[in-house]
């Protein structure tokens, strides 16, 4: 028989109090996501709950801070990011590290004489610091991701997937070459990248990661439907899915048959909650959107499903609070729906 999925209200009202006691340091076994009490363990009945690195973008970046970012959340697995990890083994910084955005009322306003010089500089700059990296990525040694990933293992948390920026379609096989050898020494299962617009593109990352043996799990924004992974996933075995459930809701879409129909080539699902597009799209504090997280997670647990849900926080932080506090209450939430 079928168990019977929790009203979205009984539901919300518990991780609401389990939150705010975890908070206050009351929950039962709050000591297993406390910092400083042990290793983190944040699975849970069999589904494994992380976190990618973004989640912190309003913190340090470096991966020491990353690593306690984690551990005072509760968490004990990570989708890391390519430049935390990159910059972690000493490569060359960036220059332009955020995106800039010309000061204008309008998209297609035009910019201004110094607004081009300057958009000019930073382009320059961006391709001779994207030559760098690709001389570097070409002689570096891998011993310092070894000890990167050392140093995660020791503190209880794995490396499940690495984001790096050498997957795109302007970097060279040496340098997708060099992602897929790093991803493995990191101890990573796939790479993620973004669904590409040229299905050539998908094919020769999907060869390269049969080489390796590395899959690529394919991430998506609104530009996701239950058929965009079907090309991808065609061309290679080593080709998957990095499905965001919040996203997929707020292109329309129940990502609930979606996990169901395509579990077997899912290597790791974003999760955050998201008004649908009906109600607007905007991002949303968990449990307060669309997005069916509890149960996304509890078909997870029930199926057996072995890949893991990351949590990746883009909803505003409420003032006074931060986003390790904000990623323990994502977690804990997913902790609750895993515990019904």
């Amino acid at each position: 028989m079928k168990k019977q999925l929790p009203s979205r209200r009984s539901f919300l009202t518990k991780a609401s109090l389990a939150t705010g006691a975890l908070l206050s340091g009351n929950a039962f076994g709050a000591p297993a996501y406390i910092a400083n009490l042990g290793k983190p363990n944040s699975k849970i009945n069999g589904v494994q709950v992380g976190v990618i690195t973004y989640s912190f973008r309003s913190l340090e970046q470096d991966a020491e801070s990353v690593l306690q970012h984690c551990l005072e959340a509760g968490i004990s697995a990570i989708e890391l990011m390519g430049n935390t990890a990159e910059s972690f083994a000493g490569a060359p910084e960036n220059p332009n590290p955020r995106r800039w955005r010309p000061n204008r009322k309008s998209a297609d306003q035009e910019l201004t004489p110094e607004q081009k010089k300057e958009m000019a500089e930073r382009q320059r700059a961006q391709i001779a610091h994207a030559q760098k990296l690709a001389e570097w990525r070409a002689s570096t040694p891998l011993d310092k991701f070894e000890k990167l990933r050392k140093m995660y293992a020791d503190a209880g948390v794995s490396i499940y997937a690495w984001k790096p920026s050498a997957l795109r379609i302007n970097n060279t096989d040496a340098e997708i070459d060099y992602a897929m050898r790093v991803a493995k020494v990191l101890g990573a299962s796939h790479v993620t990248v973004e669904i590409p617009g040229d299905p050539a593109h998908s094919l020769r990352l999907g060869k390269i990661a049969d080489k390796h043996k590395v899959f690529v799990g394919y991430h998506g924004h609104l530009q996701q439907t239950y058929t965009v992974w079907d090309e991808a996933i065609s061309q290679s075995d080593y080709n998957a899915l990095n499905a965001d459930i919040g996203h997929y809701v707020a292109a329309g879409f129940d990502p609930l048959p979606l996990i169901t129909d395509k579990h077997d080539k899912i290597k790791s699902i974003h999760l955050k909650d998201r008004k649908n597009k009906e109600n607007g799209q905007k991002n949303m504090p968990w449990g307060e959107g669309d997005t069916p997280i509890a149960e996304a997670l509890q078909l997870m647990r029930d199926q057996k499903y072995v890949f893991p849900g990351s949590i990746e926080l883009e909803y505003e932080i409420p003032e006074g609070s931060d986003a390790v506090k904000e990623v323990r209450r994502c977690f804990e939430y997913c902790r609750r729906a895993l515990m019904a």
